[in-house]
């Protein structure tokens, strides 16, 4: 029973300070442009972002004139 109180404080203290960095941060959540299929050499590596970065720039120059 005690590792299990144990257990449930510390996660508890963990979801506290993440919703305090959160919270202090005062920014929206966002996630990440690709994912798993940005990594290089992965077919269907496509970028949803609105503007991409400078490595997806270059990599759709190099699409574009091969």
């Amino acid at each position: 029973m005690l590792v299990f109180l144990l257990t449930f404080v510390f996660f508890g203290l963990a979801m506290l300070g993440l919703a305090l960095g959160w919270l202090l941060n005062q920014r929206t959540l966002k996630g990440s442009c690709g994912g798993l299929s940005a990594i290089p050499g992965m077919e269907n590596s496509r970028c949803a972002c609105s503007s991409p970065c400078e490595k997806r720039r270059r990599l759709m120059a190099e699409a574009e004139s091969s």
